[in-house]
């Protein structure tokens, strides 16, 4: 009893002392008591329940290390980051780190100093790391994003399937497995493919009671956005399918006067997401228009709606959005805009972007043959990658070549750099043969030695943009000059503003036909049949959309939720009488069209709000003072 009693105090302390918090969210405390005990865990938390710490909290209670294999880099980096800011020593081991600093890392794992220690589900077959690992104490094994497991589950990674094996190594070492999108298929091979057999399940409802979906089928999306966003003055998160709708979206809003709106998407620069990140954390007003490459990891409770301009890839996508609104417990909001035509448009993007098996070997043949690559060998070198060209000679789209280059990052086959970065440059040759130039290369080079530091002894990155101000010439001269002594072999130049590639394993054509192809299949057909799911639940009208979701999720006879549009419309509260007082309620303060009394009555429907509106004027309770607005009589 005594002890029970103890480490719940150490756990609140820890609690308190790294997170300022002073309680636990539902079953966190639970299911690191189970971690401490030693027990294999499953946690299926919704998106916003607080996951990650029911991971972070125990490796600082257990001696040694927490293994954590994380499926994203840049979701790695983020919470290492995070942890650091809270004083909790953390690392990740990446394909970006040399050896040197790989070293370091395992270093001060096997010191103790090292708490949690990230890395990817490919690196558990990594001849160094597997040496190393050994004389590493290891507190236990945390699988993040566990449904990468399943091959029915989104984002299918194979390599998730060596952990079974690797658990072998640590017979005695527990393993906590946590997710917020199983389906009940998935979770049955979670467990299968993890090799538990005696374990403890915490399972959490996914019902978010205090989030209203509402699903608009609308032909003029931007306007309805304008005009959610004049009335609710709050911190809210807009995805869209594309960076290119991302920009637009904002810049529409901002010429209508919204200044509280940014994009962000993946081809920012480091420096520009940190900074429109930041922003958007600190305020409690600003709306960040995104792609799906925000969010991850984003922890920030009074986000109070959430947008998507068009339906999601897949449930899981949507559900683990709309989580992230109202993790403070306080109503909030989901609005799902479409239309027939786009998704009929969708079903050819989804459609036309899934490669045949001889397109696919094309584009894989184009890269090996392009950056002569032969069987069996793999370069150290970053090379420039321009689609563009791909297309050109393979004459295949860029909507099946990205397909197949995200399939090759994501299996760690190559790492796809797609975000805007500093340049890299280095000397081809010794300092001390400069002479031996052309005078117009050597005068070029030696400028260049003057403004961009380290340059002399080593591979160095650059802002072509100060190097321009620095030298007083134009950016786009600066760049045909870089190109052009490249050329020559006098320097390594590497485009920042370009997308880059660094292949991971060496070239083995057989697999590529075989192995890699069947899987690349599977993913397809099973996006396909996400699709599929996402449209059925987009297009129903009938049934509450909470439960809709539910069900998804296995859980079972789940209740309607009273929240979303399909509930409201059903509920006798909102009926009428309670809509003509609502309205007449607004209509006193000032006058409205129908578009701004639809952006603030979020229970009511446009028709039924244009069907009160028709009563109140042939009452002669209101009247119209244009074509649009209404006002009290």
């Amino acid at each position: 009893m005594q002890s029970s009693h103890h480490l719940a105090e150490l756990t609140q302390k820890t609690l308190t002392h790294f997170w300022g918090y002073q309680d636990f969210k539902d079953s966190q405390q639970d299911i690191i008591h189970a971690v401490i005990a030693g027990k294999d865990t499953i946690a299926l938390l919704p998106t916003g329940g607080g996951k990650s710490l029911c991971y972070q909290l125990p490796a600082l209670v257990l001696e040694g290390t927490c293994l954590v294999i994380s499926p994203l880099l840049a979701l790695m980096k983020d919470q290492v980051q995070q942890l650091k800011l809270r004083g909790i020593e953390a690392e990740y081991l990446s394909s970006e780190l040399d050896e040197l600093q790989q070293e370091e890392i395992y270093g001060r794992c096997i010191e103790g100093i090292t708490k949690l220690l990230y890395i990817s589900p490919e690196r558990l077959q990594n001849r160094q790391f597997l040496e190393r690992i050994e004389e590493i104490q290891i507190s236990f094994i945390a699988v993040d994003e566990a449904h990468c497991i399943s091959e029915w589950g989104q984002d299918f990674r194979p390599s998730y399937q060596n952990i079974k094996n690797f658990r072998t190594l640590f017979k005695n070492v527990p393993c906590l497995a946590l997710t917020a999108t199983a389906t009940p298929k998935v979770l049955e091979d979670i467990k299968l493919k993890l090799g538990f057999t005696q374990y403890q399940i915490f399972r959490k409802s996914f019902k978010r009671e205090n989030i209203s979906i509402f699903i608009d089928e609308i032909a003029d999306k931007y306007q309805r956005v304008l005009d959610l966003l004049k009335h609710n003055q709050n911190s809210g998160i807009i995805y869209t399918r594309t960076r290119k709708e991302a920009e637009n979206l904002t810049e529409f809003l901002q010429k209508n006067k919204l200044k509280n709106v940014d994009f962000f998407h993946a081809g920012l620069s480091v420096k520009e997401k940190h900074q429109k990140q930041e922003k958007w954390l600190k305020s409690n007003q600003n709306v960040l228009i995104s792609t799906n490459a925000f969010g991850m990891g984003i922890d920030k409770e009074n986000v109070r709606f959430v947008i998507h301009l068009s339906p999601a890839p897949s449930l899981e996508n949507y559900y683990q959005e709309i989580g992230r609104a109202g993790r403070d417990g306080e109503k909030s909001y989901a609005f799902l805009l479409w239309n027939e035509q786009e998704l009929l448009n969708l079903d050819d993007v989804f459609y036309n972007q899934t490669p045949s098996k001889s397109e696919f070997l094309k584009v894989i043949s184009y890269l090996y043959s392009t950056f002569m690559i032969a069987e069996n060998e793999l370069p150290e070198n970053i090379f420039e990658l321009n689609i563009s060209k791909i297309q050109n000679f393979t004459k295949i789209s860029q909507a099946k070549i990205r397909n197949v280059l995200n399939f090759l990052h994501n299996q760690e086959l190559i790492y796809l750099n797609t975000s805007k970065n500093l340049s890299t440059l280095e000397l081809k040759f010794e300092v001390s043969d400069l002479e031996n130039l052309q005078k117009k290369d050597s005068y070029f080079i030696e400028l260049l030695l003057r403004c961009v530091d380290g340059l002399s002894t080593h591979r160095v990155q650059f802002s072509e943009a100060n190097t321009c101000k620095k030298l007083g010439v134009g950016a786009q001269e600066f760049k045909e000059r870089l190109k052009e002594i490249h050329q020559k072999g006098y320097i390594d130049y590497l485009d920042g503003s370009l997308d880059s590639i660094k292949f991971l394993k060496p070239r083995e054509d057989r697999t590529f036909s075989g192995k890699w192809w069947n899987l690349f299949e599977q993913i397809q057909k099973n996006k396909l049949q996400k699709w599929e799911e996402m449209k059925f639940y987009t297009r129903n009208h009938d049934c509450c959309k909470m439960k809709l979701i539910l069900t998804y999720f296995g859980e079972k006879e789940p209740k309607n939720c009273g929240n979303c549009y399909v509930c409201t419309a059903k509920n006798p509260k909102t009926n009428a009488i309670s809509a003509e007082r609502r309205i007449l309620d607004i209509l006193q303060q000032k006058p409205a069209t129908l578009d701004d009394l639809n952006a603030i009555l979020l229970e009511f429907s446009r028709e039924k709000i244009q069907e009160v509106l028709i009563f109140l004027l042939d009452l002669g309770k209101i009247k119209m003072l244009d074509f649009r607005t209404y006002t009290l009589r």
